[in-house]
């Protein structure tokens, strides 16, 4: 079995050496930029570990995990230009680095050398459909996300569904499609699939908590982003749903605010989420998702010192220090 730390290795070792056309340099070079600037190579390392559950020649799927990096560095890229973000891992986005129209045409690049990678990695034709399939989700997750942003009425369901297929899907096929590849069998395959996906679900909680609550010294993002922005998050959704009239009409007021000054703005509706215990509600729905990912990883049917380095890397994504 590989150590989490050996496998971050090869895997930036592969990544330095992924080759690039040299022309156009416009368009590659921005390509190599986004995917050198750093990441935790989360996706690849789960579908290395996946494989390595049950098999430790893990350099077979070498180009199978570039291509879910490749991928997920796609949807980095156009998810900046959407946002019209200027940092990405702390360096300019490629729309502010080179313009919008290059960063529109690297990415749709980069979409197809990921497909172009994982048709170079180990073959199985049931692993190449399961790729598609999450590519596709993520891409409607996105759009839902979009969808969300103009209206008002979104439920939690609506919402868990957003973030499952926006975000913890891709964990959870990172896992399905490393298993897949070692040639697992299809219960371990669900049961690894749900241990990533809601791990994911309960990482992405979290992500929207600590947005409102994480130690400002810690927390590499301006605290109160979310509530600046009016992001239908779990917090704001049950919120909303809690809240007496008074409270909805100023959560109305500040949402519907043209000239507002930031901090005013967090500090008023981090104040009602206090009041109704909305950081409590969300801890308690992030503890139930990680226990509930955890169980599925207890049904996978491989010695439990294998199991050993996921279960490490499930606290330590959650920042826990058991």
């Amino acid at each position: 079995m590989y150590a989490i730390t050996e496998l971050i290795d090869i895997i930036n070792k592969a990544v330095e050496n992924i080759q690039y056309n040299t022309e156009p340099k416009n368009l590659y070079e921005p390509i190599r930029y986004i995917l050198s600037i750093g990441g935790k190579r989360i996706r690849p390392l789960l579908m290395l570990m996946g494989y390595n559950l049950y098999k430790d020649d893990v350099d077979a799927i070498l180009n199978n995990a570039l291509a879910l990096e490749t991928y997920h560095n796609f949807t980095l890229l156009h998810d900046d230009l959407m946002d019209k973000s200027d940092l990405r891992r702390g360096h300019p986005t490629v729309h502010k680095k080179w313009d919008e129209n290059t960063a529109i045409l690297s990415g749709d690049t980069m979409l197809i050398m990921a497909y172009q990678l994982f048709n170079k990695g180990m073959k199985n034709e049931k692993a190449w459909t399961e790729f598609i399939d999450a590519t596709l989700g993520v891409g409607e997750g996105q759009q839902y996300d979009i969808d969300f942003e103009t209206r008002s009425d979104v439920t939690e369901a609506e919402y868990m569904e957003m973030i499952r297929m926006k975000t913890s899907l891709l964990l959870g096929y990172a896992l399905k499609i490393g298993a897949m590849l070692a040639g697992a069998d299809q219960e371990d395959v669900n049961n690894l699939y749900t241990f990533g996906e809601k791990m994911g679900l309960a990482f992405q909680l979290q992500d929207d908590l600590l947005d409102v609550y994480g130690d400002p010294k810690t927390f590499k993002k301006k605290l109160g982003g979310d509530i600046v922005e009016n992001k239908k998050t779990f917090m704001l959704i049950n919120a909303y749903l809690r809240a007496d009239e008074s409270q909805k009409a100023e959560l109305d007021r500040w949402i519907q605010a043209k000239d507002f000054n930031a901090d005013e703005k967090i500090a008023a509706v981090t104040h009602i989420y206090n009041i109704l215990g909305i950081d409590q509600l969300a801890q308690q729905k992030i503890e139930e998702l990680f226990a509930e990912s955890l169980k599925s990883l207890d049904q996978v049917k491989v010695p439990e010192e294998k199991k050993t380095q996921l279960r490490f890397f499930a606290n330590k994504l959650m920042g826990r220090k058991y």
